[in-house]
């Protein structure tokens, strides 16, 4: 997780050690819920190795993947531990995955008192929650769905073969036949 908090900024080994301190270690099986739709969000979690989807239901009962977050990301629902209001999404493991648990309250005390973290945070949510997501949504928009799976595929060159492809398609806004049909003509070049 260091290394991950230094790709945006530095940090001392004291401001990393005042987050370490506020860490646990948790192992999840293959399709253990994290967060609950509906369930007040209370901590964040950083992927150590493993793999977690958002997802979202309607009321009919289709699910809708939100995001999908690899190793070396942080992933919750921040809105909720941000608004203390039930959560939008659940988050689940799709497949064993073992990740470091953040109170968010006291994630968000250290950000506060520290010039450091709170420089990490700011770089950390400009170009997660700022940049990559305006990417996203222009990519959902302006390129089509073959151009935003070959994205996909050089940011995780190995996710096709971690991720059940009706995720990857949801995540893609596609349907899995149309996810099939691209991974075919590109098998063809």
């Amino acid at each position: 997780m260091k290394t991950f908090i230094l790709s945006y900024c530095p940090i001392s080994n004291e401001a990393f050690q005042l987050v370490a301190n506020i860490a646990e270690f948790q192992k999840l099986e293959r399709n253990e819920v994290l967060l609950s739709m509906g369930q007040v969000s209370k901590k964040l979690y950083y992927i150590h190795n493993g793999a977690l989807i958002a997802y979202f239901t309607d009321a009919h009962g289709n699910t809708y993947n939100k995001n999908i977050f690899m190793e070396d990301h942080f992933a919750g629902s921040t809105v909720s531990a941000l608004l203390n209001t039930p959560s939008e999404f659940t988050l689940q493991a799709i497949e064993d995955t073992s990740v470091l648990c953040l109170n968010h309250q006291q994630y968000k005390k250290l950000i506060y008192s520290n010039e450091e973290l709170k420089n990490f945070y700011i770089a950390y949510l400009e170009k997660n929650w700022v940049i990559e997501k305006e990417q996203r949504e222009i990519s959902i928009v302006m390129q089509d769905a073959s151009t935003r799976y070959e994205k996909l595929l050089n940011k995780y060159p190995d996710i096709d073969k971690r991720i059940p492809l009706q995720h990857i398609a949801s995540n893609l806004g596609i349907t899995p036949t149309q996810l099939s049909r691209i991974r075919k003509k590109l098998k063809e070049k």
